[in-house]
């Protein structure tokens, strides 16, 4: 018999999926339907936001609720994730998995962890199958097993979740946590299962308009803008995860552990398929970006008995919100680190009017770019000789009359004073979390990857460019 008094936790990860790339979502084009019963049996989140528009950085603050210039992880790990020179990046910090098996979860990981040093299982988990970088080609994928570099034979979306559905067949009697990161819809956008990307042959990809390229666009925009053989791709491989979903939800109905599991859905990072005229996310453009579809994410999490069933909300919430809020449902004693800057959403989850929450304002970095996010408006501001382009640039975007971020209003005299004041709110914010020894800010941070710690001065240029 399964033990009892334990909520089980699947927490399931995405890498570059849209806030637009669910059906339930509004998209009539692409197919989730295992993500769309997701959301039918619990809640979705229409106003979820990564900390950094690009994956590591994003990464390591869901799992320390921490901002990168707390973490020290400010762009994509290129760099220490394999020996010679490995990089344990969240060395020395807290990640949600440690509280929760100091508390008698049992943790196991299965696929995308690039957060360096990929080999040593790390952050509380003893179960550990993981990519050996980053990601890779999505057949005969490079990964760890056993401690062992090995190639993993198959699809590797397949992969990942016969992993994880053989770690719920071990552990269906004893609490368990488990986290399940899909590389999935990352590039490549080939190798996904033929019969799915076929399927998408007569798709007119209305939802994915391919606009004039975008003044700031970088080389992955000319290889994919207008391509419907990318668009394909990328649908493709959202259809394949979508349906390794359902074989995860199946299980845990056939374990009989639906009612006693937590299923957590989301992604690291926003993406753009010819939206605003690029293809990418933060990195997709230089200067870099903090465009809605770069910071915004799906969030859908699902507990029938008590996560209301069918429910959409619109309360804001930011990564760093996570690991607070996922303390709190659980039962277990608050964290009491006043350094994290994150509040927990729990109230949300259980149906309850949540005190303050109405008024949150989101905050996202990446490196030398900032932003604070209110429900109406956007101000983005870039350090001076900020490396990620666009020095000292500011933007402004009113986004109940121009939802799309077309107009930057940075420049009109008309909104000097909401400026300042969100100027003035987004500085006293990071300088009351940021670590100095950590701080992105002003670091030559450009999208191009991060190949060690920041324990090096700025003027080092070479830092988070290749060797």
């Amino acid at each position: 018999m399964p033990e009892t008094g334990k909520t089980n936790v699947i927490f399931i990860l995405t890498d570059d999926q849209g806030p637009w790339a669910l059906g339930c979502a509004g998209n009539p084009e692409i197919r989730t339907p295992n993500l769309d019963r997701l959301a039918a049996r619990g809640m979705r989140f229409s106003d979820f936001f990564c900390t950094s528009p690009v994956c590591s950085p994003s990464r390591a603050s869901l799992m320390t609720g921490r901002i990168p210039s707390q973490h020290g992880v400010h762009d994509w790990i290129r760099g220490g994730n394999l020996a010679p020179g490995a990089i344990g990046y969240l060395d020395g910090l807290k990640c949600y998995p440690e509280v929760l098996a100091g508390n008698g979860w049992h943790c196991g990981f299965s696929g995308k962890w690039h957060l360096g040093d990929s080999v040593r299982p790390q952050g509380g988990f003893d179960h550990w199958f993981v990519h050996q970088k980053g990601g890779g080609q999505y057949n005969d994928a490079p990964m760890i097993r056993d401690g062992k570099l090995v190639d993993e034979p198959g699809y590797v979306t397949d992969v990942i979740t016969d992993d994880a559905l053989a770690f719920l067949d071990r552990n269906a009697s004893r609490p368990f946590y488990l986290s399940v990161h899909y590389t999935a819809p990352h590039s490549p956008w080939t190798g996904h299962p033929q019969e799915i990307v076929d399927s998408y042959d007569d798709c007119p990809f209305e939802s994915c308009p391919q606009e004039p390229r975008h003044p700031w666009a970088r080389g992955l925009t000319d290889n994919c803008l207008g391509n419907r053989e990318m668009l394909k791709g990328y649908f493709a491989a959202v259809t394949a995860m979508d349906r390794n979903v359902g074989r995860i939800m199946d299980r845990v109905e056939k374990l009989g552990l639906s009612e006693r599991t937590l299923i957590v859905f989301t992604s690291d990072n926003g993406f753009s398929c010819g939206h605003h005229g690029f293809w990418g996310k933060g990195n997709g453009t230089n200067p870099l970006n903090m465009y809605e579809n770069s910071v915004k994410v799906p969030l859908i999490l699902s507990h029938p008995g008590r996560i209301a069933e069918g429910a959409v909300t619109d309360a804001m919430a930011s990564g760093y919100d996570f690991m607070p809020t996922l303390v709190e449902y659980l039962g277990l004693p608050p964290l009491g680190d006043e350094t994290l800057p994150g509040s927990s959403f729990a109230a949300v989850l259980d149906g309850q009017k949540q005190e303050g929450r109405e008024e949150v304002v989101v905050f996202d970095e990446y490196g030398p770019v900032r932003m604070i996010r209110t429900r109406g408006w956007k101000y983005v501001e870039r350090h001076a000789d900020g490396r990620g382009g666009g020095a000292g640039e500011t933007e402004l975007y009113d986004l109940v009359d121009d939802p799309g971020e077309r107009e930057n209003l940075a420049a009109e005299d008309s909104h000097a004073e909401r400026i300042s004041e969100m100027q003035g709110r987004l500085r006293e914010w990071f300088g009351r979390y940021v670590d100095a020894g950590r701080d992105g800010w002003g670091q030559p941070v450009d999208g191009a990857g991060q190949m060690t710690m920041v324990s090096v001065p700025p003027e080092a240029t070479a830092f988070f460019r290749a060797e």
